[in-house]
């Protein structure tokens, strides 16, 4: 077994998270980004943990990014990091690939790596990164925030992440399935994408929930804002953008690029007034982002929101098609 908890095993978990504290704002729940910590005078803490178990080629620059993610999904600038590592032996260059990439991407997004952990663990066959990232806002937005009448809005496209992934981990699968080698030089370099920094700074003004979709692609995504809200986010799986490069390297994998690895990309809700002026500062930024689909009150006899993909009911996001390809 690979991959995120189901619902219901999570909530085993979550139901058993200690004492608490009442400037703990938002705490762990299914779905959300970040806990929310009130620091008084009007300012938040936000507080993210991340691992990147798998990626090998680029492990040290998704795992900054993948856990910054969640700090701007919340509304936030990363500020800080920590950072765990483990290893499996003492192989000087995996060390120095990991650490430089860690130190650019954190320069990159002008975060701090305060500390963390480092030791080595035999039984592992590849490194494996958890990272904890720290931002403050005065706006702290949860994934929980969407309201019926929203519109639902994704930047750059699906796949962000699972498309440099692909084109890096499995080139040589790319290329036996007659991918061409210009198609595999730009789906890698889909992870100088990877941050929501930017998308994030253009969409804090209107939005009423962010999210970053990260293992289990854009599907799952919703799922999880759907369940956050309690809610149902009504889709066109047409009205998704995919990018040529995804289409392709997806394609030769035999995987649905919803369904796959999706940093880079952030999901919003917005009122339907704020959309044109959310997508203008976006454009402002060189990001794409489209419409998708609307918020929707939760079907009566429901027990909790979900996502409505072309018509079809989905509670449970699955695991992500690109695990079993590491198996």
């Amino acid at each position: 077994m690979i991959g995120k908890l189901d619902p219901e095993a999570l909530q085993t978990i979550l139901d058993q998270t200690g004492a608490s504290d009442p400037a703990l704002l938002t705490g762990a729940a299914y779905g959300e980004d970040a806990a929310a910590i009130d620091l008084g005078d009007g300012e938040t803490l936000v507080v993210s943990s991340d691992p990147v178990s798998l990626a090998a080629e680029a492990a040290g620059t998704i795992g900054v990014h993948v856990a910054c993610n969640d700090i701007a999904a919340a509304g936030a600038d990363p500020e800080f990091l920590t950072n765990v590592i483990f290893l499996p032996d003492d192989d000087a260059e995996v060390i120095e690939t990991l650490t430089s990439q860690l130190d650019e991407a954190a320069a990159d997004l002008g975060v701090t790596i305060v500390g963390g952990h480092t030791e080595y663990v035999p039984v592992l066959s590849r490194p494996l990164l958890s990272l904890t990232a720290f931002g403050r806002t005065d706006h702290h937005i949860p994934t929980s925030g969407a309201e019926s009448g929203d519109r639902v809005l994704l930047t750059k496209g699906a796949a962000i992440e699972a498309t440099g992934i692909i084109a890096t981990d499995f080139a040589d699968d790319l290329r036996d399935a007659g991918v061409d080698e210009s198609t595999i030089d730009r789906a890698a370099g889909f992870f100088e994408e990877i941050s929501i920094l930017d998308d994030s700074r253009a969409l804090r003004e209107s939005a009423t929930a962010l999210h970053d979709p990260t293992e289990g692609g854009v599907r799952t995504g919703l799922v999880e804002m759907a369940a956050a809200a309690d809610v149902d986010l009504v889709v066109d799986r047409e009205s998704v953008p995919v990018r040529p490069e995804t289409e392709t390297v997806c394609a030769a994998m035999g995987i649905d690029p919803l369904g796959v690895f999706g940093s880079g990309a952030l999901l919003a809700t917005l009122p339907p007034a704020a959309v044109e002026s959310a997508r203008s500062r976006l454009a402002e930024a060189g990001i794409e982002a489209a419409v998708i689909g609307e918020v929707e009150a939760k079907a009566e006899a429901a027990d909790s929101g979900a996502l409505l993909l072309d018509g079809e009911r989905i509670t449970d996001g699955g695991t992500d098609e690109l695990y079993p390809f590491w198996e």
